[in-house]
């Protein structure tokens, strides 16, 4: 199991499937699943586990190893990174249909940042095992699913990207003639 499983404040609700209809309600804001039908959501919630955390509770925490994603279904959560001189500084600020943590469940990195329930939050869990088990079972949705993975990780890139620069150009602007 996931260390989510072992955390204070947090509850296991069971898997994902009651949840569908919630997920179908947000689908709109859920770009991961903007090209997924209803029965193909219902598929893929049988992999996933819901959970309902307390105000207060770090989800996910900078640093550690993780082999899981959360697909935020109620609530809000604050992400925060540390600075270099070890200061939390939020970093962004997501509700209902936002996912976290892609990057380490594919690259068993370290997480590169905290994720901190604003309030009672819940949220569905897919691990990387779930997801194997996915792929292994539903070969053409499990393709599909690691397609927007990989769209939604290359947006969020992008978007970095372009801020980089913008940053960069303020603080070294270029001489126009």
């Amino acid at each position: 199991m996931s260390t989510v499983d072992t955390l204070p404040g947090v509850e296991f609700l069971g898997n994902a499937t009651p949840f569908v209809g919630r997920i179908q309600e947000i689908i709109t804001v859920i770009r991961l699943f903007d090209d997924f039908e209803l029965r193909e959501i219902e598929m893929l919630a049988r992999y996933m586990r819901c959970y309902r955390a307390a105000p207060g509770v770090e989800v996910i925490r900078e640093g550690e190893s993780g082999d899981f994603m959360l697909l935020v279904l109620d609530g809000g959560v604050e992400v925060v990174k540390q600075d270099a001189r070890g200061l939390p500084q939020v970093i962004a600020t997501v509700g209902p249909g936002k996912t976290l943590g892609e990057m380490s469940m594919i690259d068993g990195e370290p997480r590169f940042s905290s994720c901190v329930a604003l309030g009672t939050l819940e949220f569905a869990l897919l691990d990387r095992a779930s997801l194997s088990h996915f792929i292994a079972d539903e070969p053409r949705l499990g393709a599909k699913l690691l397609i927007e993975l990989l769209m939604l990780l290359n947006q969020r890139l992008r978007s970095v990207s372009g801020q980089l620069m913008t940053c960069r150009e303020m603080r070294h602007p270029r001489i126009r003639y």
